[in-house]
């Protein structure tokens, strides 16, 4: 196979073996078979490609010259050259050539070559090339697009002809990036740019299989285009190194990511998304942000493996590192290897991720990292990022850590990242700032070392990093109940932060689980029997209480999680720990018996406080968000409303006193703070009920309700106020 290095003004004064004897190719010509020029197209892709390959271009004629892929051909015995493979880049050498050439205003002995170069696509093609070698020269004092198409020689509808429209397009480009080369004719002369050509006869082609290759019409995918690119990259750091990363890409990591290839059989999108993810990673560990830069994998490729970059040999060590850790795996594949350690439901030895969250962390990243859902947030997310890159970490030294200690490890990282939504951030408008690259390196040293230390700034959260240190400690002394605290750590409404239960009392960890295994609105009551668990929040009128609704758990784990929103979680955690204290076994009926005995004592005594009505009547517990607002709790306890949304007040806010009454009536306009009845209206307050007038906003009734000293009601005032409302209307 005679294989050799040519210019593509070379390729036209060379002999070349045809049949028993040898040829000089006397014209290139694109046969009707093959697919239009399509590096001038405007779409996205063609248009990154196209800027690409003229850049990777111009460096070559003014800084070292380049060797671009292969082009295979058949020359027959007339000396015409038909392309197999290549047409593109020979078109556009062909564009490039013109121009070159014109700029100049080369001796037509120079550039008699380019009047063998012709398409045969369709004949408006053919007659464009033949046009432009002819005697027309551009004055480049317009785009050379527009001046082409106000030549008389051009038919308007030449411009529907998608091969000429992609030339105008790319003669345009040609021009942008080598208007200011001086000697770009003499350094193709020179020899710049060249290529290797491959007669398709030396290969053993027939012409029967020429026909099935080219008719498929495929040009070069994006993959390609991106493997061509950081192969040349590579090359110019070390041939050694390139050699051995291509190969990988081509065998080992091709094997290994084939198992999650794509419904179009390939693994082109998967290396891609994975390529983007170490990308970021290198971006945040040298201190940088991904928030307003470029994911394209082109830019990437530039930023982070181009021979300029500072530690482009680290980048690299990272690159091959990160791709090879999941091939050398004990396990069948990667998916093997992630079920031993991740679980959707709390599993010795596991961590236990939400059921939205695919197992396989590995083939989520390669489905979906970069992607963006409709609502503007990451497919997968930065503590999925976190998540991966500790994995990432473990298989990176996992000679060094036993597979007992990475569960552990990992653990702590789970918990953290789970109890971190406000400190987990990469961006630098928010207040916290970046703290992607300090928390990378916080979650590198607890994979290999074991140890959690405090003394990071703008990291994951204090409070929950103190926690992981005390459960440490407390665990070196009381081994014995490691996996019972796993279990309770893994309760769908801790996430990771066992502080509302404690260290303190072990015994119940097992009862948090059999507690929150009842009836929600029971546990619920049960607990406000107690005392008043809720916490009021910042904003000092609104109050988050629990939920009956095990459809959405945000309430309790509201309640349950300490942070700086809330205030009253000590309280919380004392009612808690007294209803944990009072059995080893809970069910429905023990939680109904605890409410119906604190309802018993309240009418025995004719005490009525706020959280009897709570109890005792149905309405009175908030939905799904258990939220409460209060002007002023300490002062003006019975004056409360029930929100029905997460945040502000809507029509379905309703006062609950008002509602017992008479629900027909509750105003949904006045956001249930009023019964209307035509004229008039009746607002509740602490101490009883108000008729107004509508008009004058004149009190016609006033209705109050006994209270002893404490202000505390000694009647119900939902009978009392039934009562006293059919007298008024």
């Amino acid at each position: 196979m005679s294989t050799q290095l040519h210019t593509f003004m070379d390729l036209f004064s060379t002999e070349f073996p045809v049949d028993d004897g040898t040829v000089v190719i006397q014209k290139i010509i694109i046969p009707i078979i093959q697919r239009d020029y399509a590096q001038g197209r405007l779409d996205a892709d063609v248009t990154r490609v196209r800027k690409r390959f003229l850049r990777a271009l111009r460096a070559a004629v003014t800084e070292s010259p380049i060797t671009l892929d292969f082009v295979y051909g058949d020359v027959d015995v007339n000396g015409v050259m038909t392309p197999l493979d290549g047409q593109q880049r020979l078109t556009t050498m062909f564009l490039l050539h013109w121009y070159a050439a014109r700029r100049v205003n080369a001796p037509e002995d120079d550039c008699a070559f380019l009047q063998n170069f012709s398409y045969e696509t369709r004949y408006s093609a053919r007659d464009f090339c033949a046009r432009l070698v002819g005697s027309y020269v551009p004055s480049f004092a317009m785009p050379i697009s527009e001046e082409i198409i106000d030549q008389a020689w051009f038919p308007l509808d030449w411009q529907k002809d998608p091969t000429i429209h992609s030339m105008l397009v790319m003669l345009d480009a040609i021009d942008a990036t080598f208007g200011d080369v001086p000697d770009l004719w003499e350094r193709l002369k020179e020899g710049a740019i060249s290529f290797y050509f491959l007669p398709i006869r030396d290969m053993g082609l027939t012409d029967e299989l020429y026909i099935k290759m080219n008719s498929r019409g495929k040009p070069l995918t994006l993959f390609e285009h991106f493997k061509a690119e950081l192969e040349h990259s590579l090359r110019q750091i070390s041939g050694e190194i390139a050699n051995r990363i291509m190969k990988k890409i081509d065998i080992d990591w091709t094997d290994m990511l084939w198992r999650y290839r794509g419904d179009d059989n390939i693994i082109d999108d998967e290396f891609l998304r994975y390529f983007r993810f170490i990308c970021d990673i290198i971006c945040y560990q040298e201190g940088g942000t991904t928030q307003g830069k470029s994911d394209d994998v082109f830019d990437l490729l530039e930023e982070y493996f181009s021979p300029a970059t500072e530690h482009v040999g680290s980048h690299i060590e990272k690159l091959e590192n990160w791709f090879d850790c999941w091939c050398r795996l004990p396990e069948a594949s990667p998916t093997a290897f992630l079920e031993k350690f991740i679980s959707h439901e709390h599993e010795a030895g596991k961590i236990r991720v939400e059921n939205r969250y695919e197992l396989d962390i590995f083939a989520d990243c390669l489905q979906n990292y970069a992607d963006i859902m409709g609502n503007g947030n990451r497919s997968f997310p930065l503590g999925r990022i976190i998540l991966l890159y500790a994995i990432v970490i473990y298989l990176e030294h996992w000679p060094e850590i036993s597979e007992e200690q990475f569960a552990r490890r990992l653990r702590i990282v789970n918990n953290l990242i789970q109890n971190s939504e406000d400190e987990i951030s990469d961006s630098e408008n928010r207040s916290t700032g970046n703290r992607m690259p300090t928390i990378l390196k916080h979650v590198e040293e607890i994979i290999r070392t074991g140890e959690v230390r405090l003394d990071y700034e703008r990291s994951l959260n204090p409070t929950q990093l103190q926690e992981e240190v005390d459960k440490l400690n407390w665990l070196s002394v009381h081994p014995e109940y490691s996996e019972d605290l796993f279990a309770l750590e893994d309760h769908e409404l801790l996430q990771g932060q066992i502080s509302i239960v404690g260290l303190e009392h072990p015994e119940h960890f097992a009862r948090f689980e059999k507690l929150f295994a009842c009836d929600w609105d029971k546990v619920d009551c049960a607990l406000m029997s107690i005392g008043f668990y809720g916490q009021q929040e910042k904003n000092r009128t609104h109050y988050q209480l629990g939920t009956k609704s095990k459809r959405n758990t945000k309430a309790w784990r509201s309640l349950f999680h300490r942070s700086n929103k809330s205030v009253d979680f000590d309280e919380t955690k004392r009612i808690l720990a007294e209803l944990l204290s009072s059995t080893e076994e809970f069910n429905d009926t023990y939680l109904d018996n605890m409410a119906a005995t604190y309802l018993d004592s309240c009418e025995q005594q004719q005490i009525y406080p706020w959280r009897y009505y709570y109890i005792k009547y149905d309405f009175f517990r908030p939905g799904s968000y258990g939220k409460y607002t209060w002007e002023n709790y300490a002062e003006a306890p019975y004056h409360f409303s029930v929100m029905m949304t997460e945040r502000k007040w809507s029509e379905n806010t309703y006062q609950p006193f008002l509602r017992a009454i008479d629900e027909s009536k509750l105003s949904r306009e006045d956001m249930g703070q009023r019964l209307r009845l035509g004229n008039r209206f009746i607002v509740a307050e602490n101490g009883g009920i108000v008729l107004y007038d509508e008009e004058t906003r004149q009190e016609l009734v006033r209705v109050r309700v006994s209270q002893n000293e404490d202000k505390i009601d000694v009647e119900n005032r939902v009978e009392s106020q039934k009562k006293a409302y059919t007298t008024m209307i």
